[in-house]
C-alpha cells in the first residue's frame, strides 16, 4: 500500500486583489511538494502543486480565475522557488530484504561452483 502526502515548501502573502471578495490582503499562495511513502521506502518526488487561497472569504482561488498580475506573481514566486532534490529512503525491511537477497544469493554461487559442499 502507497500513499501520497504533499509537504509545505513555502507559503506567501500576496497583496493582490482576490477575484472573489476583491480584498487585497488576504491571499496566501501555497507550494507544496509530493511526498511518496511505501512499507519499502519514502520518496520525495519532483512533483509541485501551487494553491491560492483566500484568507477572507475562505475559498480557494483556481488558476482559471487568476488575472494577469496574480500570474506574474505566482510565475515570480515559483522562480524564486527551491524545491527538495529527488530522493529515496529505504526503510528498514527494504535493508532487511536486501540483505538476505545477497546472502543466499552468495551461498548460491558458493553451492554451485563447489567451494561449499553439503556433506
Amino acid at each position: 500500500m502507497s500513499s501520497s502526502k504533499y509537504f509545505t515548501l513555502k507559503e506567501a502573502r500576496l497583496s493582490n486583489n482576490c477575484p472573489e471578495c476583491y480584498s487585497n490582503d488576504g491571499l496566501e499562495l501555497t507550494f507544496k511538494q509530493k511526498l511518496k511513502e511505501t512499507k519499502l521506502f519514502k520518496a520525495i518526488t519532483e512533483d509541485t502543486v501551487c494553491n491560492l487561497y483566500c484568507l477572507k472569504c475562505e475559498v480557494e482561488i483556481f488558476p482559471i480565475r487568476w488575472d494577469d498580475d496574480i500570474d506574474r506573481v505566482v510565475d515570480y514566486h515559483k522562480r524564486a522557488l527551491k524545491t527538495k532534490p529527488k530522493s529515496i529512503k529505504l526503510k528498514p525491511i527494504s535493508w532487511i530484504l536486501i540483505t538476505l537477497g545477497v546472502v543466499l544469493l552468495i551461498a548460491i554461487i558458493l553451492f554451485t561452483t563447489g567451494i561449499i559442499s553439503v556433506n
